[in-house]
């Protein structure tokens, strides 16, 4: 029931093939449903200009999207298994262009709710779901890599369509904009949908390269165990810590002092943000990639602990910008992997034949990082007037999931596999 395996058994030339043209298409999927998330605050000053919205109602927007990406997820991700990659995922992609097309003609809050919050955060969670859940299947020897390969794609797109929305924002109009992006998104999207489909009898894939599941459980017999809870608990620590920083990055930097200070003709803060977000995405599949070699705990102690060690050097170099700058990129380089560790565990654990929609469930933990992250630092910095707290809480959290990945998930996964056989 279990393997155990250090040398993937080798496989024919032409599904290897298939399989890295899959890890391509749900790459560029991935990148099609970035921005309707990383580019949302170049629309804010619009929409409030076009709904008479105040900042937080038109701010619920971008909460709706995701809420509805991540809570809705184990639907989705049932959907997608049983209907396949190809239709569900183009539909995604479909919804999350049809919410910036339709939100170019929106005037009220309300209608900017049901196109750029419903369409967008349903549209987005079919298709990140639906590729994490496709890739641990094609590559059960590179699981971490393959899910750190796409899941890296969802933060790199942003990176390549920030500067020209922005540009044709500004000669042609935010509406202009979100119509001919909304549908270049759409049609890329679909086109590579269409070209996605889930290994067949036929295709000879290797065995995992870590210890892993060849039990098939399914998502209400996965949601009794207390393996799973144990990971649920653990991503939603260091997604709430995680985004914690995230959302606050701006004010701490402010109150720091080293927002505004040039550094190679760059305010520092608009620099820390351009690096970290190149960092957050590199790491995914690098340490994707280490687990697969040195197994995922042991790769979740080494980042969680890299983590923690980066954000206590943030708040002791606080006051010098160039240090600040260097070192926020090392600490999202230590958080985004995230993305691609939980999911391989959990494939490795729980098998692949219900990989989306189990994966769908575990998901959730990000929604409650979100929901918790920024408005609990926010609440310890109006009480405490300092963000000191909140980075305390921020490295506690990081120490304690690394000490839980080793002192209590590698045991508990070695059990329950062991138990499980």
């Amino acid at each position: 029931m279990t393997l155990s395996i250090s040398e993937p058994v080798p496989i024919v030339s032409a599904t290897a093939s298939k399989r890295w043209v899959q890890l391509l298409l749900g790459f560029i999927a991935m990148m099609t449903i970035s921005s309707p998330q990383y580019v949302w605050t170049l629309f804010v000053k619009s929409f409030q200009t076009t709904t008479g919205g105040s900042l937080p109602a038109i701010q619920l927007t971008i909460s709706l999207v995701i809420v509805l990406q991540t809570f809705s997820s184990p639907l989705q991700g049932f959907l997608v298994d049983k209907f396949g990659p190809r239709f569900l995922i183009g539909v995604g992609a479909a919804l999350s262009g049809a919410g910036w097309i339709a939100a170019s003609k929106i005037t009220t809050l309300e209608g900017l709710y049901l196109t750029y919050g419903l369409l967008c955060g349903v549209g987005t969670g079919i298709v990140y779901i639906g590729i994490v859940g496709l890739m641990v299947k094609w590559f059960p020897d590179r699981r971490g890599l393959a899910t750190g390969v796409v899941a890296a794609g969802y933060g790199f797109g942003a990176i390549l369509t920030t500067f020209p929305i922005d540009s044709m924002m500004k000669s042609a109009g935010y509406q202009h904009t979100l119509l001919v992006f909304g549908t270049i998104f759409a049609i890329v999207g679909v086109l590579a949908a269409l070209g996605m489909r889930t290994p067949t009898e036929t295709d000879t894939l290797p065995a995992p390269a870590v210890t892993a599941s060849d039990h098939d459980v399914a998502p209400k017999d996965m949601l009794r165990t207390k393996v799973f809870w144990l990971m649920f608990v653990m991503m939603t620590m260091m997604s709430t810590g995680g985004l914690m920083i995230i959302v606050n990055f701006a004010p701490f930097s402010r109150d720091f002092g080293v927002a505004d200070i040039m550094l190679y003709g760059w305010a520092a803060l608009p620099l820390a943000l351009t690096v970290d977000r190149i960092t957050n995405g590199l790491t995914r599949p690098f340490f994707g990639w280490v687990s697969d070699h040195i197994g995922r705990e042991n790769t979740m102690a080494v980042a969680f602990l890299l983590e923690a060690a980066a954000v206590s050097a943030l708040v002791y170099y606080r006051s010098d910008a160039l240090i600040f700058v260097a070192l926020s990129a090392v600490v999202f380089f230590g958080w985004g992997e995230i993305f691609s560790l939980f999911p391989s565990t959990l494939t490795d654990t729980f098998g692949a034949k219900y990989a989306t929609t189990n994966y769908g469930f575990l998901y959730m933990a990000q929604g409650i990082g979100s929901v918790l992250g920024g408005p609990a630092a926010a609440y310890m910095h109006d009480v405490t007037k300092s963000w000191l707290p909140v980075f305390g809480v921020i490295i506690t959290l990081d120490i304690l999931t690394a000490i839980l990945a080793l002192a209590a998930l590698k045991p508990m996964r070695r059990a329950f596999l062991a138990k499980a056989g």
